[in-house]
């Protein structure tokens, strides 16, 4: 089992900054990759961003890429989401989850799963 715990969403004003962590504990060598996800009221879980442990490779989503930054400390056992120039649209409960390095946008690939963190972008 891995267990995932969110912090650091809250209110932020539209072109302003947050970061997320996601901090790790149990069996973490055996998720090979971290990802960050969120959904909107009404819609769908999307991927957002991925990071390998291994090596630190990482992957975007077109909608975030040149505004949100993935990055881990492998130390901690935490993994982060820096997101610069927010915008309404990135309104959002965000989720961290866990993944043995396949199909690595799909939400339903992930194994584990924290319990999300509110992020809320005025305009």
């Amino acid at each position: 089992q891995v267990q995932l715990v969110e912090s650091g969403g809250g209110l932020v004003q539209a072109g302003g900054s947050l970061t997320l962590s996601c901090a790790a504990s149990g069996r973490t060598f055996s998720s090979s990759v971290m990802g960050w996800f969120r959904q909107a009221p009404g819609k769908e879980r999307e991927f957002v961003a991925a990071i390998r442990w291994s090596g630190g490779s990482t992957l975007y989503a077109d909608s975030v890429k040149g505004r949100f930054t993935i990055f881990g400390d492998t130390a901690k056992n935490t993994v982060y989401l820096k997101m610069n120039s927010l915008k309404s649209e990135d309104t959002a409960v965000y989720y961290c989850a866990a993944n043995r390095d396949v199909g690595i946008i799909r939400w339903k690939s992930y194994d584990y799963w924290g319990q999300g963190t509110q992020v809320t972008v005025s305009s």
